[in-house]
């Protein structure tokens, strides 16, 4: 049984003014991710800026997601490190708090070898029982998960069972699904993809798009697993221009802007990110019009 089908949301971890976690506003958008169809939530993720969180904070943050959401939907969390010895203990703990499943990325900086990434992933599955989600995304990491990778620890490590794929390379997606004869759960990690992704046997999409517009994420999948392509493929394109502008600088930081000119308070970056120029944030203004969210 896959762990979720349709558009989860990696959703934004709001700060408050002094940098702080804020808590409550992390309800909110919590309960209105749910009311709006999203079909799983993924915390603590690159776009919750995991990165810039301590250890305490980052379970602090997994802890107050599961206990906020009540089973209504699944919780990713996410666990990964470029040091497996932490991604054990955050993912330890993420099963303990009740998390459903896990998302690990794959280590950064260090540059792992294909070896070492089997290495790294089956330790971090071995120490948990929750599903595991593997999540390729070279453009942040500066290592990709090879598809024979992908197939090796998918028929070894019982729990590794999906991945989230943001390489953006299609041929590579397409050889992952052909290598594990389609029996890992894909997951597409780019909102311009998640159609194209879906007709090589995706069954969802980790999202950006879907703090802003969760019904439509939503929507677009369930269109294309209820035998509606034409209709996906539609909302595909219309969404394009948003993607874009949401993507116009380092992921999280338009979509915290937006979310901010939405009145759903995001609240502040984390250093070392800042804020949009004033050209970018003109060009997301008017795609969040455009789109009629603003």
């Amino acid at each position: 049984m896959a762990i979720f089908k349709g558009a989860g949301v990696a959703i934004v971890t709001p700060f408050k003014g002094n940098g702080d976690v804020d808590y409550e506003a992390f309800g909110r958008q919590i309960d209105i991710q749910i009311q709006n169809g999203t079909d799983a939530i993924i915390v603590c993720g690159t776009t919750g800026e995991s990165a810039t969180l301590t250890e305490e904070e980052h379970v602090e943050v997994i802890k107050y997601c599961v206990e906020r959401v009540n089973h209504r939907v699944p919780v990713v969390a996410g666990t990964g490190s470029n040091c497996t010895r932490t991604a054990v203990y955050l993912s330890q703990e993420a099963e303990k708090l009740g998390a459903d499943a896990l998302l690990i990325v794959t280590p950064y900086y260090n540059k792992a070898t294909q070896a070492g990434l089997i290495d790294h992933y089956t330790i971090v599955g071995n120490s948990v029982k929750i599903p595991i989600i593997l999540y390729s995304v070279k453009s942040r990491t500066g290592l990709n998960i090879e598809p024979e990778t992908v197939a090796t620890l998918v028929k070894n490590v019982p729990n590794i069972v999906g991945i989230k794929e943001a390489s953006g390379d299609i041929s590579q997606i397409a050889k992952i699904m052909a290598l594990t004869e389609g029996k890992v759960e894909l997951y597409s990690g780019n909102d311009d993809q998640v159609v194209p992704i879906m007709s090589l046997g995706g069954i969802g999409v980790i999202s950006v798009v879907s703090n802003v517009a969760p019904k439509y994420m939503h929507d677009m999948v369930y269109k294309y697993l209820n035998g509606d392509v034409q209709g996906a493929r539609d909302m595909q394109l219309k969404v394009i221009e948003l993607v874009g502008a949401l993507f116009c600088e380092t992921n999280p930081i338009p979509v915290k802007h937006a979310m901010n000119l939405m009145g759903l308070g995001a609240g502040p970056l984390r250093k070392p990110l800042s804020p949009m120029s004033e050209a970018n944030l003109e060009r997301l203004k008017t795609a969040l019009k455009n789109f009629g969210l603003l």
